[in-house]
């Protein structure tokens, strides 16, 4: 399957007073048909920077961008095959209406007005929003502007879609129907290219997770994988009472660690029904291994890099 977007090597650094600061420095990143790739890194890490190469805004230093093929540096053609939906509302207009901004935008596109009128009217139909085609931006709820916000993205029928914080400032209920938006967009074979500081959405929505830190690319898989390759062999076993003295001292000696009403124990499979055998009959609320979440993954990757 031919990647959608093929980032190599991408370089960027800016003059300061005391010398370059390079900003960006090597990095690679691929997304094909129907991914989404979860591009993360702390304030300062080259995220913004990088995502302004792919979109053809900041020329990069060295290195190449390619959209389906195509360089969106030296060929505009590349620029029809991407849409972006920025942080915050700066995505439509707020004295426009829904209908308005899809019509605006899509002409802005390249699209004839009948074409942008019929696409948009189809957009509005699909989010939810027809009802809504008259009534000025300005007074949707946030979760129907995020959503216009994408159909506005969407209305040329690029091939790469660039999310930024796609649900920051949602209520739980908008959030949602946001992020089902996107799990739908993904199945129909769009790319997707979606950064964020709200790791449970990134980990809830992407395929594929990179990590940037100063920079350069620190951790790039499968979500996952990224995931298991952090989360321990150790379990957890709550109990609705606290073991007593005799059984403390017999789950020390198979290594494991009691606090309070809660038994932990790293070790295999088999070592734990050795454990559970010392605790029965007491009654068990919940027994569980331990998975990292994406939260844990970063903190733990951006810490390393800063300790190295």
């Amino acid at each position: 399957m031919e990647a959608v977007l093929e980032a190599r090597g991408l370089r960027k650094a800016y003059p300061a007073r005391s010398g370059p600061v390079v900003a960006v420095d090597g990095v690679d990143l691929t997304l094909a048909p129907g991914e989404v790739l979860a591009f993360l890194g702390p304030n300062g890490a080259g995220k913004t920077t990088t995502i302004k190469m792919i979109a053809g805004l900041v020329l990069p230093d060295a290195g190449q961008v390619r959209i389906e093929g195509r360089d969106p540096h030296r060929d505009p053609a590349a620029l029809a095959r991407v849409g972006a939906v920025l942080e915050g509302n700066r995505n439509v207009y707020w004295r426009l209406t829904p209908l308005e901004n899809l019509e605006y935008f899509g002409v802005l596109r390249g699209l004839s007005a009948a074409t942008a009128r019929r696409r948009g009217r189809r957009m509005l139909e699909r989010f939810g929003l027809l009802e809504k085609a008259r009534v000025l931006t300005q007074q949707l709820s946030r979760g129907m502007q995020q959503k216009l916000a994408i159909a506005v993205a969407l209305v040329h029928r690029p091939r790469l879609l660039l999310l930024d914080e796609p649900t920051l400032g949602l209520d739980v209920e908008a959030a949602e129907r946001v992020k089902a938006l996107i799990r739908e967009l993904a199945a129909e074979g769009q790319a997707i290219l979606l950064t964020t500081h709200q790791l449970a959405v990134a980990e809830a929505l992407s395929h594929r997770v990179a990590i940037i830190r100063k920079g350069r690319i620190v951790a790039e898989d499968r979500t996952q994988a990224l995931l298991a390759q952090f989360s321990g062999e150790h379990y957890r076993i709550e109990l609705a009472v606290e073991p007593d003295p005799e059984r403390r001292r017999r789950l020390s000696a198979l290594g494991a660690r009691v606090e309070g009403a809660r038994v932990v124990y790293a070790g295999e499979e088999e070592g734990l029904w050795r454990v559970l055998e010392v605790l029965r009959p007491l009654p068990l609320v919940r027994l569980e291994r331990h998975r990292a979440d994406l939260t844990e993954v970063f903190l733990r990757l951006v810490q390393e890099e800063a300790d190295a």
